[in-house]
């Protein structure tokens, strides 16, 4: 990284570098994974590539739906100090700056994960009353909005709706989220069952621009950002296979460890099969082998 760019630097996160530019932002998406809040000691080989090009792929589709934050991928459109920088290349975002809205938008269509633990605890998720008798990873009647609070550490916590309403500070502005939220999920749900993968559950991030207009952000319709499982292999009543990190936590719950900092080296098997299910999603969703990604977006070879 050159100097000039580090310079730049602005925020970093569990994955992601976010590099200023005054009204614009450069977020490069690491190869790094966490997993029970940890980030591993290990990179998964062109993770961040597949979060940026799903991103993109999405973006895109959804441009008819909300505006996005997203001006280019392409490092010929970068700033003079991150155009030179070949590493940057397929896992770099320029986007507009956001006042990002305080909480995450997580719609859900199948009960997995926290809503499953919370649905057994009290027939509720984030006061949505269910119908009693659904197994793990039903089918929801409908998908449903359960926000959460951004945690700087630790795990983001489900909240009702009312106190998602009061950290948004504005009725109007929580209702048109929370149904635009719905609409990309459903949008996204349809094409990706055509693809042969079920989106289960998956989070939005919405910010307002200098204009005030309401904007879609971060990242979008990712392994890292939801729950994709393989439709011919479901089958409610039991966990699905999943093509995101699920393989690791997997591995990671039959070892002799805290889960606490710092986090096991990855022998090379883990790594290669979680970057094969990444890549998978990639490629099932876009219908693009993921080499030509990286070719179109002058990735170095390996």
């Amino acid at each position: 990284m050159s100097d000039a760019l580090a310079g730049l630097h602005e925020a970093s996160g569990k994955v992601r570098e976010i590099y200023s530019f005054g009204d614009t932002l450069l977020m490069v998406t690491s190869d790094r994974i966490s997993a029970f809040d940890v980030i591993m000691p290990t990179a998964i080989p062109d993770k961040g590539r597949v979060l940026t090009g799903l991103s993109k792929f999405w973006f895109d589709r959804t441009a008819e739906l909300v505006p996005n934050h997203l001006i280019s991928i392409d490092r010929s459109d970068f700033p003079a100090e991150a155009a030179g920088e070949p590493d940057l290349a397929g896992r770099s975002m320029l986007v507009r700056r956001l006042r990002m809205l305080p909480i995450e938008c997580v719609v859900r269509g199948y009960l997995a994960g926290s809503s499953w633990k919370d649905y057994q605890a009290t027939g509720e998720i984030c006061g949505h009353r269910l119908p009693p008798g659904l197994r793990q990873s039903a089918r929801l009647p409908r998908p449903i909005f359960t926000p959460a609070t951004k945690a700087e550490s630790g795990h983001d916590i489900n909240i009702a709706a009312a106190a998602a309403r009061s950290l948004v500070g504005d009725d109007d502005l929580f209702d048109r989220v929370e149904q635009l939220s719905i609409d990309i999920y459903q949008h996204a749900a349809v094409h990706a069952l055509e693809r042969g993968l079920i989106i289960a559950d998956t989070k939005f991030e919405f910010g307002v621009d200098a204009g005030g207009e309401l904007v879609l952000g971060d990242e979008v319709l990712t392994p890292d950002s939801s729950r994709f499982w393989p439709a011919d292999d479901y089958e409610p009543g039991r966990a699905q296979a999943a093509f995101d990190k699920q393989f690791l936590r997997d591995w990671l719950e039959g070892l002799d460890w805290g889960k606490q900092a710092p986090g096991p080296e990855l022998p090379g098997d883990i790594v290669a099969g979680t970057r094969a299910r990444y890549v998978d999603a990639y490629e099932r969703l876009t219908g693009e082998p993921f080499d030509d990604y990286l070719r179109r977006n002058g990735v170095p070879p390996p």
